[in-house]
């Protein structure tokens, strides 16, 4: 431990039960570090703890879709759970391999019905995910929260996008898909989620 001085915020003289005023007096000080670790905290309402979140170092693989015909849709994850719980993560890596090269519409959308956000139940399944991002220059109002009607994606490789912090959150996320390509196509999706 180290220790060090620093100036006595009084003198160090007391007469009569009244401290001095401020006379640059020098005191040593103990400086001691403790280190610490925060691992979670006990939720007050339930008793229950909750670990801390962290990044994921890999992606959850999903099941294949295969012989995706041009302009069907599919939703992923479609394995359990069959949603994306974002609940304290900012941002999102998505990974799409596909067996035929071109475009792909991608959006975010309510997961399904079979399941609960948070304590209301049913949900819109598989309507557009909305929500307000008046800090990215959006204004207030209600906004997908990713929509791209046209993303082209090389095949037979993962083509990895970085979703930044718009889905923030989110309990209950699918991804849905559209083969725009031209032809059929197997499509398998993959996420990692970042704090």
């Amino acid at each position: 431990m180290v220790k060090r001085k620093t100036n006595s915020p009084w003198g160090s003289a007391y007469k009569e039960g009244l401290p001095s005023t401020a006379v640059n007096d020098r005191i040593e000080v103990d400086e001691i570090l403790y280190p610490s670790v925060n691992t979670g905290t006990i939720d007050v309402a339930t008793g229950q703890w909750e670990g801390v979140t962290l990044s994921e170092q890999t992606f959850g693989i999903d099941t294949i879709h295969e012989a995706v015909a041009n302009g069907a849709n599919v939703l992923s994850p479609q394995s359990t759970p069959d949603f994306i719980d974002m609940t304290g993560y900012s941002d999102l890596f998505i990974g799409i391999n596909t067996t035929r090269a071109g475009n792909y519409a991608i959006t975010a959308v309510m997961g399904p019905a079979s399941n609960n956000f948070a304590n209301l139940s049913p949900v819109d399944a598989a309507a557009l995910l909305k929500g307000s991002n008046a800090l990215q220059g959006q204004g207030d109002d209600f906004n997908s929260l990713l929509s791209d009607s046209s993303q082209s994606l090389t095949a037979d490789v993962w083509n990895i996008l970085y979703v930044n912090n718009s889905l923030k959150d989110q309990k209950m996320t699918q991804i849905n898909i559209i083969n725009n390509s031209g032809g059929e196509a197997d499509i398998q999706f993959a996420f990692m989620r970042v704090v």
